[in-house]
């Protein structure tokens, strides 16, 4: 039963670590990013059953580490970079045995809700009864850990990017963890659907008004009454880009303009049109247009 399930808080108390960054208050739809610090010493876990998907990427020295699954002992050494995955509904355990009290050990920790992974199954006609995720461990792959380092990077700057950014992450994210860590084999796609002219502009006219504001997909999706997971995928489809960048190049237009027209200063025009700060401004307008908001008042 799910009130049985430990929870990414009950977790977290449990291994008993001294929390460091955190997103719980930055309501990122069915994702949970933390990074938490201990001495990496000798220990031996047991843990019941998870609610969350629970996702530990190791990011400091070396480390040995013995996990028990199918009833079996596998021993491993993790390195910078190697990451594992424990399926929600998958009691684990965890033991290391040689203190290594030197070292400071300070992974990263991503809980994903099945209720996300559901919506991304979804909107990819997958049927959830068809696959389930595997259990994976020491495993290094470039590409998940690319993924996971851009989360760890947007969670330690304050969500500067904002949450639109953040769940597009996620959704690349899930989409990995469906494609190379379950028994899924059916291809993922939605392309058999897309946008419709009428939903595309009410869209792009939602955006235009809101700029201003930290869009969630959420949001952007029930303008035009879809899940933010088939809205993610088909605006894509339909502009080339992701929502996000959509709105990222959107708003350094309007900065460009406002530059132009108003003498308003560079951080006030950055806060106006959407952007965290002026240096985040600076940044995603020369990173678009080749410029800095200087050189083009």
């Amino acid at each position: 039963m799910t009130s049985n399930l430990l929870n990414s808080l009950e977790l977290s108390q449990q291994l008993n670590k001294t929390l460091m960054f955190s997103s719980r208050q930055k309501n990122w739809n069915g994702v949970l990013v933390e990074q938490c610090q201990s001495p990496a010493s000798a220990f031996e876990w047991e843990l019941p059953a998870l609610s969350d998907h629970w996702l530990y990427f190791h990011t400091g020295d070396p480390a040995p580490l013995i996990q028990k699954r199918d009833d079996r002992l596998h021993e491993s050494i993790l390195h910078k970079g190697d990451s594992f995955l424990v399926p929600a509904g998958q009691p684990s355990y965890w033991c290391q045995t040689p203190d290594m009290s030197d070292f400071i050990c300070a992974p990263l920790h991503i809980h994903l809700k099945p209720e996300l992974i559901q919506q991304v199954a979804e909107a990819s006609e997958i049927d959830l009864k068809r696959f389930d995720f595997v259990h994976c461990f020491g495993q290094l792959d470039l590409q998940l850990h690319q993924i996971g380092m851009l989360m760890f990077a947007e969670l330690r700057s304050g969500g500067m990017m904002g949450q639109l950014y953040a769940e597009s992450l996620t959704q690349v994210l899930v989409i990995h963890l469906l494609r190379h860590y379950s028994t899924l084999t059916q291809t993922i796609t939605s392309q058999n659907r897309s946008l419709t002219h009428i939903q595309l502009q009410e869209a792009i006219d939602y955006i235009h008004a809101h700029l201003n504001r930290d869009l969630s997909l959420a949001e952007l999706a029930s303008v035009v009454n879809i899940s933010p997971t088939y809205f993610a995928s088909l605006f894509k489809q339909a502009m080339g880009v992701s929502p996000h960048q959509y709105v990222i190049q959107q708003r350094v237009e309007q900065a460009k303009l406002m530059l132009s027209k108003t003498d308003l200063a560079i951080a006030q025009i950055a806060l106006q049109v959407g952007f965290s700060s002026q240096s985040h401004l600076t940044q995603q307008f020369k990173r678009i247009t080749g410029m800095t908001p200087k050189q083009v008042r």
